[in-house]
């Protein structure tokens, strides 16, 4: 088998890439930034430095939304720029792992395959992997055994909610509640209580220290610009309004994992009583999700370790080791 071989997560927020020359995932923004239409200005994180920052001129923007491609022109320079960092600008040909989202149609499948043929990546194959799968593996679970395994990941735009056994997806659901959303609650809290417009990128760092600031008992100090009188002012954030702005999310997330739980064979609701639900993604570090989960559902949740580098580091799996190879599939009526 081919050395040169990548593993691709594209997350709508973070792209994590597997590079199998060197054994490294590496994780970037997913973020482009295009200056007066048509010049490649900056991307990945240098991209993301940026962002509520620019000029009119350029334009910054995600490519993915809602763990779909929206802008295939801008996803293919992204993939063809970062592989060529990755290759120290020598692009060999090589196999492509894609993991794709479940819950999407045939079509939006079709064009994660298509993004990578077209990338100028010289890719020799491409194979799709179920976006779950990959991430079972990354989790340390054996996916293609015979027990049910309920894997819950919450990502920046969507929640993929999916039941595993013997290497396939028994039932999978995708919600549009992520980390950009907890952002969004966040933003909006601040401003009817406080009058006060703060930015996404200061509502994530408050989202991402609401652990540590609650343990110092301390509130969470942000910059913006007061509604009123239009200038720049500090406040200080109570933590208890923060998390009674995400609440709401957080048990949208929940009822849907007892959609899914409802719907479970028996034999397979067993397991996962037993092992409890694998918690990953992102936006899964939030502050009080995982006691959340455990209480309404009343069972056991297993936080990921790496849960950004999960789904990445199941197809580093997938590509070294040739018991998980049938797991990737090519999209029919495409060749291999």
């Amino acid at each position: 088998m081919s050395n040169n071989a990548f593993g691709i997560d594209l997350g709508t927020s973070n792209i994590k890439i597997y590079n199998r020359s060197d054994d490294t995932i590496m994780v970037e923004k997913n973020m482009i930034a295009i200056e007066n239409k048509n010049t490649l200005f900056a991307y990945g994180d240098s991209a993301f430095e940026m962002f509520e920052k620019a000029p009119g001129n350029i334009h910054i923007s995600y490519p993915l939304s809602n763990g779909v491609i929206a802008d295939i022109k801008n996803m293919e320079q992204l993939i063809k720029y970062f592989i060529s960092d990755m290759s120290r600008s020598n692009i060999r040909p090589g196999d492509y792992y894609v993991a794709v989202p479940t819950d999407v149609t045939e079509v939006e499948k079709r064009a994660f395959y298509d993004l990578v043929k077209d990338a100028g990546v010289k890719a020799r194959r491409v194979m799709v992997v179920e976006k779950a799968v990959a991430d079972g593996l990354g989790l340390d679970i054996d996916v293609k055994n015979a027990q049910g395994v309920l894997i819950v990941n919450v990502g920046f735009h969507t929640t993929e909610i999916s039941i595993l056994s013997l290497g396939g997806i028994v039932l999978s659901r995708l919600i549009k509640v992520g980390g950009q959303k907890f952002d969004d609650a966040i933003r909006a809290a601040v401003r009817r209580e406080f009058s006060l417009i703060i930015g996404g990128k200061t509502a994530e760092n408050v989202k991402m220290s609401l652990h540590d600031l609650e343990k110092a008992g301390k509130g969470a100090v942000v910059y913006g610009r007061d509604i009123v009188t239009g200038l720049p002012v500090e406040r200080e954030l109570p933590t208890k309004l923060i998390d009674d702005s995400l609440i709401e999310l957080f048990h949208t997330i929940i009822d849907n994992i007892k959609v899914i739980l409802e719907r479970t064979p028996p034999e397979l609701a067993a397991d996962i009583y037993r092992h409890g639900i694998y918690l990953t993604g992102g936006a899964s570090q939030v502050n009080h999700l995982t006691e959340l989960i455990q209480r309404e559902t009343g069972l056991n949740v297993n936080v990921s370790e790496n849960p950004v580098t999960s789904v990445a580091m199941g197809l580093s799996k997938i590509i070294k080791d040739d018991n998980y190879k049938s797991v990737a599939f090519s999209i029919e009526g495409m060749g291999k």
